[in-house]
């Protein structure tokens, strides 16, 4: 009798523990809590690394742009030019930025060579380019505007999965005023 009694206690209240649904949208969200959590800060994570390989683009394409407009270049002009295309990726840190501007040649045997080149925190491009240059560029006896420019992106939550990204961009243009643009009044085609 007892043994029965213990029975239907413990049954009555396995039954009332079952039917109480007082916690249930608590344990929910604390289940859903972390997955909520992780899901905003990923979407924030990608529409900045988005952001910033936008930015990146932007820069190479001014730079490239903004010499493509000219037939000579003065050290003051590049030093304006180069601090144009810092502007261009605020907010992101220019101290991430390497922007690189270089003159190309193309010969009558479609050989490509860099007749000159200025950079903002990298190395400048010289000699020759060719297997650098899209095919469909190389057009004897002209010349291109190269634009590029790479950015390293850390991610300010997600770097220990991802590390640091490095975004590149580049672009061609022909120059838009002469044949080619020259540096100081040198290095021409």
């Amino acid at each position: 009798m007892v043994g029965e009694r213990i029975r239907s206690l413990v049954s009555a209240r396995l039954s009332r523990f079952s039917a109480d649904e007082g916690g249930i949208s608590a344990l929910e969200f604390a289940l859903l809590l972390p997955l909520m959590i992780t899901l905003y800060l990923g979407g924030v994570e990608i529409s900045q690394a988005v952001s910033a390989d936008r930015k990146n683009t932007l820069v190479s394409h001014t730079i490239g742009d903004l010499v493509a407009q000219s037939s000579n270049i003065a050290d003051a002009d590049m030093t304006n030019i180069l601090n144009a295309a810092s502007s261009v990726a605020y907010p992101f840190a220019v101290a991430n930025l390497r922007i690189t501007v270089s003159s190309v040649c193309i010969d009558a045997s479609n050989i490509a060579t860099v007749a000159w080149s200025d950079t903002l925190n990298g190395t400048r491009r010289s000699g020759t380019v060719t297997s650098s240059i899209p095919g469909a560029l190389l057009v004897a006896n002209t010349s291109l505007i190269w634009g590029e420019a790479t950015y390293n992106y850390r991610p300010t939550i997600g770097w220990t999965i991802t590390g640091t990204l490095t975004l590149n961009d580049r672009i061609f243009l022909r120059p838009r005023l002469s044949n080619s643009v020259t540096r100081n009044s040198t290095n021409g085609c």
